[in-house]
This record gives structure tokens, C-alpha cells and sequence, in this order.
């Protein structure tokens, strides 16, 4: 059955005129998005069937279909195809008709603002910036675009704003939920030369520096000052700061140091129109007003581009101890958790999860790695202390290993003797990823859990799967973050099918996130109503429509489908 939306504002003798007119403009595209339905005016053109064989059918939405009276325009299905997008899972998505085509005209500006070697249309290049880390989505960018300061940035934005050109901010596009790379033919802007460290506050622990910075140049830098950024990445070699903060990355650290909603001090941003806000305060304690930065940090560049950042790194403590430890099953896990929390105290840094799939995926695709244990167990903790005095803290871990294995909640483990060891291990957890992009396609799901449900998803799964797929388990156990993973020879509708939704729903279920630390990106707009509510995505949408008012930045991200346009269709 249709129904009527209020965003359905298309007229039934205009949709008649965009299917069947022979002079399809190649930007006529539709934008339709999840559970947006054509309303029932339509039928004197249109008939709604459930029946999939119908050969003139057309999926817009799940489980709806479109079967057209007589034939379509041969020009409407060549566009329909090349101005399609689809984000697995996902409600596939047009390209918004209101964003212009990229023109020469417009090159040549661009080129007076960042002069020829901040302009890129080598093909070479724009294809490793239009596919993501993953291999999963790939966009259809003729442009990329390096400037060098934040006054250029405005600049871009200015023009791009006034012309309707769509862009998407890039940093190491390392994400893993299709964030950082084009969905059409967005113009790319890329941070990466903006990477000055502009000032550090030894006694502090104050940083500030340009958004284009590498997080490990950083965690180097301040190491040498006596500190440590405040979260580690796996991709910390290629990440930088300004993604990190766009999409609030999460890391290792998080369990010890905190989000970076509470690091972050300030930040320059530019906005859509090219104004640029200066937040990048240096204080701890700021109660003026509303703290607007807030809405930047895990934006994921669709309010504005982040520029400069101000951060507060602790100071890097002497004394680090890593073990590696086998439990043999899952409510053991949970117990040694609390026995550290208990134990370790102030000391605790870290506190990692492996099911015995994950570290089977690790040990056959990632070059040189081994099991840190001779024999085989169910599940793994890697477990880090980091403090000031290497004696008081290699007797508080001696007690909690001890307490442990009398109460029977490990039944191996080894702790490292050397600063080589540790990286031994950490190079197992964080190479989880990388290994399972080796063994194939990868559906991966960021989840915010309860800690007592953790792996009974994983469980559910599998069962759900049956031998469809691999599912492996890894993550962030200390704060309830479980990266699930399903890893098969190739991506799969079928599977997919079984996949989705049953792992929104049974995060919804568990009053989960569907995203953890990832961000939501091109993957999981559709997923959004599983976490917040239909007000919380309203009021999402109405600070889109302020600051963003045009949809240039990061289109088809975040926000559901259509939900930060005023308009759902084109208008002809």
C-alpha cells in the first residue's frame, strides 16, 4: 500500500514528465530515501506491486516496488542506473539534483585559490582518494582539492556554497563506514597539507595544531615533550587529527583518558558558506554559553570542515605493563574485568577483547604474527597498566594475575618481558582489521552494548548465519564497544539480508548504538532510528538546514536520506 508524505512534493504530471521526457537532463536525478513512499496521485501512471518478477519493476524502497503501464524512456533507465548510489544495507540514493557540475570555469577558480599543485585531477591520484581503506565504496570525484590554510578553506567554501557544488571533507580516509570518500562526484577536500603544530603548553599539556596533522606525528611530538595523545588508533600511521575529531574516533586509550568530547578544548571551523568560527580556546573550564564545538566533534564534516584543534594530552607515564590472557569463556571475561577495575585501578589503560576467530584471522593473514600461547583457547584479554612507578605497578598486576587464576577466571597467559613483546601483542589486536579485509568482504558493525550482552550477539550471529559466514568478535571490552565482524568470500545480498536488520534490532533491543567510535557515514544513515529518537533526528536535521542550508557538505552522510534537504525531489 502507498501512503501520503509530507515530504512527497512531487506532482503526479511532473514525475510523468521526468520518466517519459526525451530530454532527460543528466542531473534529473530522484533522492529518495527509507520509508518515503509515492503517494497514491500517482496511480494514473503508476500501479505499486509485490510482486519483484514483474519485469518493469523498480525497487525504491524495501519490499516496494514500481511497475510502470507502458515502457520507460530508454534515456530515464540510463541515467537511473549512472546516478544511482548504494550504501549496503542501505536505501539506495540519486544523486541530489541541486548540486551543480563541476566546469572548467570552475578549476580555473580553484586553482587562483591554491595555485596548480593544490589542484588534482590526475586520475591516479583521484582514484586512491575515491575508494575508502576498505575497498568497499567508491565515489566518482574528477577534483581534489589541497589547500594550505584555513583562509583558502573559506575561500573553497565560498565559491563551492555559491555555485552548489557539493564537497566532502577527507583527511586519511581511513574510516570504515564510507565517511571520507565521494558517494557521486563531490569535489574532494583534502586536509593533508594543513599539518603545522602551532603551539604546545609544556606545563599544560596544551596542544594546538592544524587539522592536516598526522595522530602519530603528534603522539611523537608530544613525546618528546614528556606527554601522550589522548586516544591510539590502529590506523594512527596514516589518521589525522582533524578526521579523528570529525568523527570522535574512540581508540585504545578511551577506557583511560576519556572521549574526545572531553579533550577536545577548542576548534576552528569553517562553515558551508565560508565563515570561519574561531572556538580554538586553550582553557580547561569555559561555562560561556553554549559549548558549540560539541556539535563538530563527531559531526563527520556534514556542519562544517574543522580546521585547527586544541587538545590536552597527559603526561606520558614511565612504567607500562601488557599481558596477554586466555579465558575459556565469556562470563569469565566479564569477572577479570571487574577483578582489574578492582585491582588495577588507576593504573588500568587498556582492556581488550578476541574470541579465538578473530586471532585465527590474525595469525593467517598478517605476516610475521604468532600465538603468544601454546595451546588454544575460546577468548583473549589484552589487558595494559600504565603508571609512574614500575615497581608499585607490577605488583598491583602480579596480585590481579594471581587473583585471577585462583578464581579460575584465566587459564593461561604470558606478560610481556620487553617493549618488543608488548608490540607483539598490540600488533595482533590492531591488525584484527586489516586482516579481515585480506580474507575477503567484510560487513563490520561499531556496537555500544551493555558489557553483559556483549558477545551474546555474537552468539545470536551466528546462529542467525548458520555456516553462511565467518563471524569473529574483537573490541573494546573495558567500555562496552564490540567491533562484529562477518567476513565471506565476497559481498552478498543473501547475506546480507540475514545480516541487516537483525543486528540494528537486536542492538536496539539491548538499548545499544549501532555506532560506537566509526560514525554513522554512507553505511548506516538508515540504521540512525534504531539509536535516537524521531525528535533527536529532528533536531539533528534542523542544526543541518542552519549551518548547511544549501546540503554541500558531506551529502548522503549521517542524516537518513533525504532528511537534510528541504526538497525530496527534483522539481521539473
Amino acid at each position: 500500500m502507498w501512503r501520503r508524505s509530507k515530504h512527497a512534493c512531487l506532482r503526479a504530471t511532473q514525475f510523468a514528465k521526468l520518466l517519459f521526457s526525451p530530454h532527460l537532463a543528466d542531473s534529473s536525478y530522484l533522492h529518495i530515501s527509507t520509508g518515503l513512499h509515492l503517494p497514491a496521485l500517482l496511480s494514473a501512471d503508476v500501479q505499486s506491486t509485490c510482486d519483484a518478477g514483474e519485469s518493469t519493476g523498480i525497487r525504491i524502497v524495501s519490499g516496494v516496488y514500481m511497475n510502470w503501464k507502458r515502457p520507460l524512456n530508454q534515456q530515464f533507465w540510463k541515467h537511473w542506473q549512472r546516478g544511482l548510489a548504494t550504501s549496503p544495507g542501505a536505501t539506495k540514493v540519486f544523486r541530489d539534483p541541486r548540486f551543480a557540475k563541476l566546469e572548467e570555469s570552475d578549476v580555473q577558480h580553484f586553482q587562483e585559490i591554491v595555485g596548480d599543485k593544490g589542484v588534482i585531477v590526475d586520475s591516479s591520484e583521484l582514484e586512491v582518494a575515491n575508494t575508502d581503506w576498505m575497498n568497499k565504496y567508491h565515489g566518482q570525484s574528477q577534483l581534489l582539492l589541497r589547500p594550505q590554510t584555513t583562509q583558502q578553506v573559506a575561500e573553497i567554501l565560498k565559491f563551492c556554497n555559491s555555485r552548489c557544488l557539493a564537497v566532502v571533507p577527507q583527511g586519511g580516509n581511513t574510516g570504515l563506514v564510507g565517511g571520507s570518500v565521494p558517494v557521486f562526484d563531490e569535489i574532494i577536500l583534502n586536509l593533508g597539507a594543513m599539518k603545522s603544530i602551532l603551539s604546545f603548553d609544556e606545563v599544560s599539556g596544551i596542544l594546538v595544531c592544524e587539522a592536516g596533522c598526522i595522530l602519530e606525528n603528534l603522539d611523537t611530538f608530544v613525546g618528546t615533550k614528556g606527554f601522550t595523545m589522548p586516544l591510539d588508533l590502529g590506523a594512527k600511521g596514516s589518521c589525522q587529527i582533524g578526521g579523528n575529531v570529525s568523527t570522535n574516533a574512540g581508540g585504545l586509550r578511551l577506557l583511560r583518558y576519556g572521549s574526545l568530547h572531553g579533550n577536545v578544548l577548542g576548534l576552528e571551523v569553517v562553515l558551508a558558506n565560508g565563515t570561519v568560527v574561531d572556538m580554538l580556546g586553550t582553557l580547561r573550564k569555559d561555562n560561556t554559553g553554549y559549548d558549540l564545538k560539541q556539535l563538530f566533534i563527531g559531526g563527520e564534516g556534514t556542519l562544517g570542515v574543522v580546521t585547527k584543534v586544541s587538545i590536552l594530552t597527559p603526561p606520558k607515564l614511565a612504567s607500562t605493563n601488557v599481558a596477554f590472557l586466555a579465558c575459556e569463556d565469556y562470563e569469565s571475561c566479564q569477572n577479570a574485568l571487574k577483578e582489574a577495575k578492582k585491582q588495577l585501578g588507576e593504573i588500568l589503560s587498556a582492556f581488550e577483547f578476541i574470541d579465538r576467530p578473530a586471532l585465527d584471522m590474525a595469525l593467517c593473514h598478517l605476516e610475521g604474527t604468532r600465538d603468544p600461547l601454546p595451546s588454544k583457547h575460546n577468548f583473549y584479554l589484552l589487558v595494559e597498566t600504565t603508571g609512574s612507578n614500575e615497581a608499585h605497578d607490577k605488583e598491583k598486576l602480579d596480585a590481579f594475575l594471581e587473583a585471577g587464576m585462583e578464581l579460575g577466571y584465566f587459564v593461561d597467559g604470558t606478560v610481556a618481558q620487553d617493549s618488543t613483546q608488548a608490540g607483539s601483542f598490540w600488533e595482533i589486536r590492531e591488525g584484527i582489521s586489516e586482516a579481515l579485509v585480506k580474507a575477503g568482504a567484510v560487513y563490520k558493525y561499531d556496537l555500544s552494548v551493555p558489557i553483559k550482552s556483549f558477545y551474546r550477539i555474537v552468539e545470536d550471529l551466528r546462529a542467525q548465519l548458520g555456516n553462511a559466514a565467518v563471524v569473529v568478535a574483537y573490541g573494546h571490552l573495558g567500555d562496552g564497544n564490540v567491533h562484529l565482524n562477518v567476513s565471506a568470500p565476497k559481498y552478498d545480498e543473501q547475506l546480507l539480508a540475514k545480516i541487516e536488520p537483525f543486528v540494528y534490532e537486536w542492538t536496539a533491543a539491548c538499548k545499544g548504538s549501532v555506532s560506537a567510535e566509526h560514525g554513522l557515514g554512507f553505511m548506516k544513515p538508515h540504521a540512525l532510528h534504531y539509536s535516537k529518537s524521531e525528535e533527536a533526528i529532528h533536531l539533528m536535521e534542523g542544526f543541518k538546514k542552519l549551518l548547511d542550508p544549501k546540503g554541500i557538505l558531506n551529502p548522503y552522510k549521517v542524516l537518513p536520506a533525504c532528511a537534510a534537504t528541504s526538497t525530496c525531489f527534483v522539481s521539473v
